[in-house]
């Protein structure tokens, strides 16, 4: 799939292993091995090798970030992050926005001009959407205000009422 690039941020719905974007988010587990919902769809979509690469970084911890090649995937690259279970803490708050900010460091290492972002940690992990959606914006918008990057990125969400927290969400800021 295709995107209009004319915004640095903006919300799609759609499948983000179908994303014609230098690099896709993996909202993983810690073993980075696959699993369910975002992970298993993106290790399906990108075949064997990315399972065989994830393999050599000896997984990842909570908040942290690792990128692989996007081997059969549109995208070029997969960064890789471990998301917060969501139990309330002030400390689940901080790992949420560690993925988002060392995703988007990545990128910016890594020379990168798109990057698309599920919706970290709101699947089987918790985290309410709403709450999610403001991290997730904030430390973005926080990132490419400070760095001057030209980075295009895309939150991709799966169902209509999520779409409509962050259209409304980005609309507001």
């Amino acid at each position: 799939m295709k995107i209009d690039q004319m915004n640095a941020m903006a919300a799609i719905a759609g499948d983000i292993t179908q994303l014609d974007v230098d690099v896709i988010v993996n909202a993983a587990n810690k073993t980075l091995l696959g699993g369910g919902g975002v992970d298993g769809a993106i290790h399906r979509a990108a075949g064997p090798l990315l399972l065989e690469e994830c393999r050599g970084l000896n997984g990842c911890q909570t908040g942290e970030a690792k990128i692989t090649k996007g081997y059969n995937l549109p995208a070029k690259y997969v960064i890789h992050v471990v998301g917060p279970v969501y139990r309330g803490r002030p400390e689940d708050r901080i790992l949420l926005a560690n993925c988002y900010r060392n995703s988007l460091s990545l990128a910016d290492e890594n020379n990168l001009s798109s990057i698309a972002f599920p919706a970290i940690s709101c699947g089987v992990y918790g985290y309410p959407m709403n709450k999610a959606c403001e991290i997730a914006v904030t430390v973005t918008a926080d990132f490419l205000k400070q760095s001057g990057r030209k980075l295009k990125v895309f939150f991709v969400l799966f169902s209509a009422s999520d779409l409509g927290i962050y259209k409304d969400f980005l609309q507001s800021i």
